[in-house]
C-alpha cells in the first residue's frame, strides 16, 4: 500500500470519524443489552454474575497505522475485516462460568450476530494470557437505513483482568522487550491466577451445595463463608510455595549453565 499524502489523511481521517460515530452506536447498543442484564440479575435474581462493563473506542491514529500496517483501505468492508476491535465492550466478572452464562445470554438476542469466538479460558495464549473474545454485529438504525456494526466484546474473571491489566503495564514500561526471567514470573503469576478462578469457582459450587442440604443453611451462612474463606487462604500460601519454588530453579538454571561451563574451560 502506497502511503497517503497529508490530504489524503485528511480525507481519510474525516470519512473515518463519521465511520467512528457508527462503531461508537454499534457500541452502544451492545452496551444498552448487557446493562440490562446487569441491572436485572441485581434486582430479580439472588446473584449477579456481571460485576463490571467497561468499553471503549480505538483512536483514528491508532487504527490508521493498523490499516497500514495490513495494507488494507480504510472503507468499512476492510475496517470490518481487518481491524475488528474499533469498538470494544469488556464485561468483567467474578467466576469462570460466568463467562459462558454472559456469553450465552448474549447471543441468544435475536439482532445480535456472532462472527467470531476465540477461547483464550479453555486454551489460554502462550504467556498466559486468558479471556473469552467474542466479535458480533449488532444492528443500528441510521437515517440512511440500517447498518450492521461490528464490536468486539471481551468476557474475563477479575482475575484474569488484574493479570491482563499488570502485565500490559509492564510490558508498555519495556516497549514490548521484557526480560526472559520477568516474562517467565508472569507466566507463573497467570498460572496461580487461573489455579484461583477455578478453586473459587468449586468453593462457590460447594457454598450452594450445602444451602441446599443443609436446612439451617441460611442461619450458617457466615460460618460456611469463613470456612471458605479460611481454604482459600490456605490454598493461596499453597501456591505462592510452588511459585516461589518454580522461580528458584529458573534462576538457579543460569548458574547452572555457568558452572558447566567454567568446568569446561578447567578441564582445557
Amino acid at each position: 500500500m502506497v502511503n497517503p499524502q497529508p490530504q489524503d489523511l485528511q480525507a481519510m481521517r474525516r470519512e473515518m470519524s463519521r465511520m467512528f460515530m457508527h462503531f461508537k452506536f454499534g457500541m452502544d447498543e451492545v452496551l444498552t443489552k448487557i446493562n440490562i442484564l446487569r441491572e436485572e440479575f441485581a434486582h430479580v435474581h439472588d446473584y449477579n454474575p456481571i460485576e463490571s462493563v467497561s468499553s471503549r473506542i480505538k483512536s483514528p491514529d491508532s487504527v490508521l497505522e493498523k490499516i497500514q500496517r495490513k495494507g488494507c483501505s480504510y472503507s468499512h468492508e476492510d475496517l470490518s475485516t481487518h481491524v475488528r476491535d474499533i469498538a470494544g465492550i469488556r464485561v468483567t466478572c467474578s467466576f469462570v462460568k460466568d463467562i459462558y452464562r454472559i456469553r450465552d445470554l448474549l447471543l441468544a438476542q435475536r439482532d445480535i450476530t456472532l462472527v467470531d469466538e476465540r477461547d483464550y479460558v479453555s486454551n489460554p495464549k502462550s504467556n498466559g494470557y486468558s479471556s473469552l473474545h467474542l466479535i458480533v454485529t449488532v444492528p443500528v438504525f441510521l437515517s440512511t437505513g440500517p447498518k450492521d456494526v461490528m464490536v468486539e466484546v471481551q468476557i474475563r474473571t477479575i482475575a484474569m483482568d488484574f493479570w491482563a491489566s499488570l502485565e500490559h503495564k509492564i510490558y508498555y514500561k519495556y516497549h514490548g522487550k521484557v526480560p526472559m526471567q520477568l516474562d517467565a514470573e508472569l507466566k507463573l503469576a497467570a498460572d496461580i491466577a487461573t489455579r484461583l478462578d477455578y478453586k473459587m469457582q468449586e468453593l462457590k459450587e460447594q457454598v450452594d451445595s450445602l444451602a441446599l442440604e443443609d436446612p439451617e443453611a441460611p442461619s450458617r451462612k457466615d460460618e460456611i463463608q469463613r470456612e471458605a474463606i479460611d481454604r482459600l487462604l490456605r490454598f493461596a500460601l499453597e501456591s505462592g510455595k510452588d511459585s516461589a519454588s518454580k522461580s528458584a530453579d529458573y534462576e538457579a538454571e543460569p548458574s547452572r549453565s555457568q558452572a558447566l561451563a567454567q568446568d569446561q574451560q578447567n578441564a582445557r
